[in-house]
């Protein structure tokens, strides 16, 4: 935690918590064990439920925030044109089948019943279009798992 009063107010609030349920804690647990977790699971919910930026950062930095909101729209634009231009270059029998699935939200039994094929020629063709799916974005799925990688530690 960045602020130190708050950090001790959650350290208060757990070994306050603690002492109210302490008939009810299992005694074979380590407190130490149950008060670390404690206090880091209070201090995620903190930082979860803040949800804020720190503003004078912001403005220290000079930060645009719609300049980014932009570029956040134009990449994922882009990202959508990559996902239609992968549909569009599968087989048309397996394209059906990846639509039905993947976008009008019906399962392999409903599909093969529509088409009157069996369903384990949907299950096939699913795991043709996925792989061909997985090929034609390789590149945006291996940089998007290093954007969350950099973001999520």
């Amino acid at each position: 935690m960045k602020d130190h009063d708050i950090a001790r107010e959650i350290v208060q609030d757990v070994f306050a918590g603690f002492w109210e349920k302490r008939d009810t804690i299992e005694r074979g647990k380590s407190p130490q064990s149950y008060l670390g977790t404690s206090v880091k699971n209070r201090c995620l919910n903190y930082l979860r439920d803040q949800q804020k930026f720190d503003h004078s950062i912001i403005e220290f930095e000079g930060l645009d925030l719609r300049e980014y909101a932009a570029q956040d729209h134009l990449v994922t634009e882009e990202l959508k044109q990559l996902i239609e231009e992968a549909i569009a270059s599968l087989p048309e029998k397996c394209r059906e089948i990846f639509t039905l699935n993947r976008l009008e939200n019906k399962k392999y039994q409903e599909i093969a019943g529509e088409l009157n094929i069996s369903v384990k020629t949907v299950e096939s063709q699913m795991t043709k279009a996925l792989r061909i799916m997985r090929e034609k974005l390789s590149e945006y799925i291996a940089l998007f798992i290093i954007i969350l990688k950099l973001f999520i530690p």
